[in-house]
């Protein structure tokens, strides 16, 4: 080991450690667990004005934007149509949650919301996030210890995020595919 050590800082690097199972998946998660937290925001705003949680041309845009930057990349483009149609259904999941939740209880709907335009912006660049991850990391992604992996990233985002149980389960959700490459 010191000799590794050694070798590493004449070569100018310095040491580092092994890499933790489901490390190369984490950041993929946790920038999943990200646009996740746009649902809030974006019911907020279709509560106020009275807009549908679901909006087919927007998902069409996201799926078609995804999938041709996918596409350069050499993925295929049903895969990542599959991971963000299950990241867009896990957020739209919270949204009916939250109307839900205002409708039982007025007292707790907002009466402020940020603009569309701001969380759709967010959104527009965890996308652009997700598929360089999934680039990045395809071997991961189509390998034996994928699913392993994503389960330990996805125990170790809820952890780090301390997401309460409606956002575990649609972070569950919105990973499930993951690993479904072919």
């Amino acid at each position: 080991m010191a000799a590794a050590v050694a070798l590493c800082v004449l070569a100018g690097g310095t040491p580092t450690a092994a890499a933790e199972p489901g490390d190369a998946l984490h950041r993929l998660v946790d920038v999943a667990a990200q646009r996740l937290s746009t649902a809030d925001p974006v019911a907020a705003y279709k509560w106020i004005n009275g807009g549908p949680i679901t909006d087919p041309a927007r998902v069409t845009q996201v799926l078609d934007a995804v999938s041709a930057d996918a596409v350069g990349r050499g993925i295929k483009a049903p895969y990542v149509q599959r991971v963000f149609t299950k990241q867009i259904d896990a957020t739209e999941g919270i949204q009916y949650t939250r109307f839900a939740q205002w409708k039982f209880d007025p007292a707790l709907a907002p009466t402020t919301a940020p603009d569309l335009s701001e969380s759709r912006s967010a959104i527009d660049g965890y996308n652009q996030t997700m598929v360089d991850e999934i680039a990045l990391h395809w071997d991961s992604l189509s390998g034996p210890q994928c699913r392993s992996d994503v389960d330990e990233a996805v125990a170790t985002v809820i952890a780090e995020r301390t997401l309460d149980p409606l956002y575990q389960q649609a972070l569950t959700a919105a990973t499930s595919s993951y690993c479904d490459t072919i």
